[in-house]
C-alpha cells in the first residue's frame, strides 16, 4: 500500500512539471515557432534583462562533441564531490523529468524552485521570440547564481559556437568528446563544419581537452585552438 501512495504521489509531481514543461514549450513556440534556432542574440538579450547572472559563476566546464557529453559530464561531476567540492550540473535531454537538467550539487532542481525562476524569465522576456532551450538555459544560470558551486558543468544542447551555453565567456576548461556526423541540417554536412561549430565553444587561451577524433575533425579542432591560444590535450 505504502509503494502505491509512493508511486501514485510521484506520478502526480512529475505531472504537474510536464505540464508546465509543455505549458511553456508551447507559449515559447507560438513566439518563435522553429523549436532549433541557433543564435545567441536572443539568449543575450534577455540575460542582460536579468543582470547577466551567467557571470556570477565560477569554475565552469563547459563539455561538446556528438557522443558521451553527458557519460563525461557524470564522471566529472562525481570526480568533483568525491575530491571534497560542491558541483552544479546543466544537462538535456532529461531521462524522467525536466528536474534533471539543472542539478545542485547531486539534487535535481524543485518544482517550486524551477517554476519561479521560469516564470522570472517567462516575465522579463515579455513575450519575446525565445526558443524553450534557451529559456531554461536562463533558468539554469539564474539557479546557479541562487545556489553556487564550486563548480559548475555545462553539456551543449547542440552544436557549440551558437548553442546557448556558449554565452560563457571564461570557463576555466573546455572538453570536446569525440564528433560525428549529426544534426547535418543545422551544422553543415560533412566532419570539417560539423567539427568547426563544435570547436566554436574553445576560447582564447583556455586549455581545451578533446577526446578520440577523426583525423579531419582533430584537424579542425587543432587550427582553431592554436588561432586562439589555447592549450589543447588530445
Amino acid at each position: 500500500m505504502n509503494r502505491q501512495i509512493k508511486s501514485t504521489s510521484f506520478e502526480k509531481k512529475n505531472s504537474k512539471i510536464e505540464n508546465l514543461e509543455i505549458s511553456l514549450e508551447k507559449k515559447l513556440q507560438q513566439l518563435h515557432p522553429k523549436k532549433i534556432d541557433l543564435s545567441l542574440n536572443r539568449i543575450t538579450k534577455l540575460l542582460n534583462k536579468l543582470g547577466n547572472p551567467q557571470k556570477n559563476i565560477k569554475n565552469i566546464i563547459h563539455i561538446a562533441g556528438t557522443n558521451g557529453k553527458g557519460s563525461v559530464l557524470a564522471f566529472l561531476k562525481s570526480l568533483i564531490k568525491e575530491s571534497g567540492y560542491t558541483v552544479n550540473t546543466y544537462s538535456s535531454p532529461h531521462l524522467i523529468n525536466f528536474n534533471e537538467r539543472i542539478n545542485l550539487n547531486g539534487k535535481n532542481i524543485t518544482d517550486k524552485f524551477l517554476e519561479s525562476l521560469l516564470d522570472m524569465c517567462n516575465k522579463k522576456n515579455n513575450g519575446k521570440p525565445i526558443t524553450f532551450f534557451e529559456m531554461t538555459t536562463v533558468a539554469a544560470f539564474l539557479a546557479f547564481k541562487k545556489k553556487p558551486a564550486d563548480y559548475t558543468i555545462l553539456e551543449v544542447g547542440l552544436g557549440g559556437r551558437l548553442d546557448a551555453t556558449n554565452i560563457i565567456k571564461k570557463p576555466i576548461i573546455s572538453i570536446i568528446n569525440e564528433i560525428s556526423i549529426d544534426h547535418t541540417n543545422f551544422l553543415g554536412s560533412n566532419i570539417q563544419q560539423i567539427a568547426g561549430e563544435k570547436a566554436g565553444i574553445i576560447k582564447k587561451k583556455i586549455p581545451v581537452v578533446v577526446g578520440k577524433q577523426k583525423n579531419k575533425a582533430r584537424k579542425i579542432i587543432k587550427d582553431v585552438a592554436s588561432k586562439l591560444k589555447a592549450e589543447t590535450f588530445f
